[in-house]
């Protein structure tokens, strides 16, 4: 992403435009491997040392709940990151415990439609992200 792309994200969901969110969100689309706020505050504090981390948490929240930014959770109770809030899942490999952008619009259908005919009784399901677990034979395919 482009700075100017970041800032137009930010002021598309009425956000002010900070320095910190920012190096933040710059942070999350560079390092493209949906990371965890301490893989984050690494990066940043390579470019900008002055950043707290009390701040990028701060940031990583708001972020969030402005759907600007999704949270992804591992197997391992991690919370992660992903700059891609497009409608896609996710392939977590627990042998290198990273997680993979997974697009299939034939799954996207199939969930829908079986949602529509077998309703959660009294739950109104707004989205549905699935978390693929498993592990890759070939571990590079993990990278």
């Amino acid at each position: 992403m482009t700075n100017q792309e970041i800032r137009d994200k930010l002021m598309d969901k009425g956000l002010k435009v900070t320095p910190q969110r920012m190096v933040v969100l710059e942070a999350i689309d560079t390092l493209h491997n949906h990371p965890a706020a301490d893989q984050v505050i690494e990066y940043i504090r390579k470019y900008h040392p002055n950043i707290a981390t009390g701040t990028v948490y701060k940031v990583l929240e708001t972020l969030a709940q402005n759907k600007i930014i999704n949270k992804v959770k591992t197997d391992r109770d991690i919370m992660r990151y992903d700059a891609d809030i497009q409608k896609h899942h996710h392939i977590y490999c627990m042998g290198s415990d990273t997680i993979t952008d997974y697009y299939d619009d034939k799954l996207n259908k199939l969930l829908r439609n079986y949602f529509r005919k077998y309703k959660v009784p009294g739950f109104t399901i707004n989205d549905i992200q699935l978390q693929i677990v498993g592990k890759f034979e070939d571990i590079e395919k993990c990278r």
